[in-house]
Formats: structure tokens, sequence, C-alpha cells
């Protein structure tokens, strides 16, 4: 068996954050449905189609290296989709919900920032200069989503968790 090269582990990498990306695409209408306010419903939805560009993206990044768009299954993100689920069914009319569907998305954003942040660094390394500007162009969506969750979460969410208490 050959040895693996960062090439392999690139590519390993790019069909686990596609696979997560379509999982996530599935998720963010449900989310959009189960939360309570209309900012958080409208930023749902809104993520929901910066996740279908940047699907687009990697489908992009894929055909660079002359490879079909394939992903491969992400235990952590179904991990990550799951727990969200237990929150819309747990907390289901509590006024912690929007609270924990904004954590549960930001668990989801963290996760897709590393991935993107890994995938930008050995894309550099590796040469490959046209795939670099599609991967920070997603980053840079994941990384404005979180800013937006932690402010929605900070002016409503949370206050709205902390008085039904």
């Amino acid at each position: 068996m050959a040895a693996k090269t960062l090439n392999d582990l690139f590519v390993e990498t790019l069909k686990d954050i596609y696979f997560a990306e379509r999982q996530i695409l599935k998720a963010l209408p449900k989310m959009a449905r189960a939360t309570q306010s209309e900012e958080g419903k409208a930023g749902f939805l809104q993520h929901r189609d910066e996740t279908e560009s940047q699907v687009e993206r990697l489908v992009q990044v894929f055909e660079i290296l002359g490879k079909p768009a394939r992903g491969k299954t992400c235990e952590a993100i179904q991990g990550l989709v799951a727990e969200s689920e237990e929150i819309m069914e747990e907390f289901k009319d509590s006024a912690a919900l929007d609270a924990g569907l904004i954590s549960s998305a930001q668990a989801v954003e963290h996760y897709e920032i590393a991935r993107y942040g890994t995938l930008i660094a050995w894309a550099k390394q590796l040469g490959l200069n046209d795939a670099v500007p599609l991967l920070q162009a997603s980053l840079a969506e994941e990384e404005a989503t979180d800013k937006k969750l932690t402010k929605l979460a900070l002016a409503s969410a949370n206050v709205k968790a902390t008085k039904a208490a």
C-alpha cells in the first residue's frame, strides 16, 4: 500500500466537509421552523442559502482536483445535527429553545471553521492556488455567521431564556 500524503489527507477532509455541508443543508430548514424568533428564522434560512453556495464552491474544488464531488460520512457533523434535534425536542415550547438552537448552530460553525482553516493551509502547501479563494470565501461566511449567532444570543435568546427561569 502506498504511503498516504498531504494530498490524500486534503481530499479526505474535502469529502468530510462536503458531506457535512450537505447534512447542514437538511438541518437548517428544520432549525428555522423550530426557532421562536423571526430574526433566528431569517438567520437560519439565510445561512441555508450560503451553505448552498458553499457546496457549489466545494464542487469547484473537486473539479480543480479532477475528482468527483463525493462525501465521506462525517460522524462529527452527524453528532452535532443529532444534538440540535434533541434540543428541538427537549426544549420545544420553552423560552430556552432559541438559546439552545443558537448553541447547536455555533458548534456546527466552529467545526466548519476548523475544517475550512485546515483545508486553506493545506491547499496553500500543496500549491492548489485556485482552491484557496473558494475555501476562503466559505471560511469568511462561516466566521460571519458565528458572529451573527453570538450577537443574536447575547441580544435576545439568552436574555429570554434567563427571564423565563
